[in-house]
């Protein structure tokens, strides 16, 4: 892979998780763990570290900060989708309370129906 074909796809990798910075909460750039991304993209980001690493200190220097950023960008990323997990999660034992909740209410008010047929009746 040569210099300008490694710039190109920082540079298309910079454009793409941009947007994940700018709504980042965070001010400093978090470090790429293999708890928080996939093992894939840690090693992805592993790959593109040693290629950079062989470059001439001039390039390095923007690239490191560009690696960086997505660095940042994937763990935002992961902190966001295991939010919408648990959400998920949450929303869908909320539902069974409620699916359980509904089944008591009509049978109580099949059984007070009853009751009161059999009063009248």
């Amino acid at each position: 892979m040569n210099v300008l074909t490694l710039c190109f796809l920082l540079f298309w990798l910079t454009m793409t998780f941009d947007s994940a910075v700018l709504y980042s909460q965070s001010s400093s750039l978090p470090e790429v763990s293999s708890g928080t991304t996939s093992e894939q993209e840690v090693q992805e980001l592993k790959e593109l570290l040693r290629l950079v690493d062989g470059l001439p200190a001039d390039y390095r220097t923007d690239l490191y900060r560009v690696l960086d950023r997505l660095a940042a960008c994937l763990e935002h990323r992961q902190r966001l989708l295991g939010y919408v997990q648990d959400s998920l999660n949450q929303m869908s034992l909320d539902l069974k309370y409620l699916v359980f909740d509904l089944e008591v209410t009509r049978r109580e008010r099949d059984e007070y129906q009853s009751l009161l047929d059999a009063s009248m009746g």
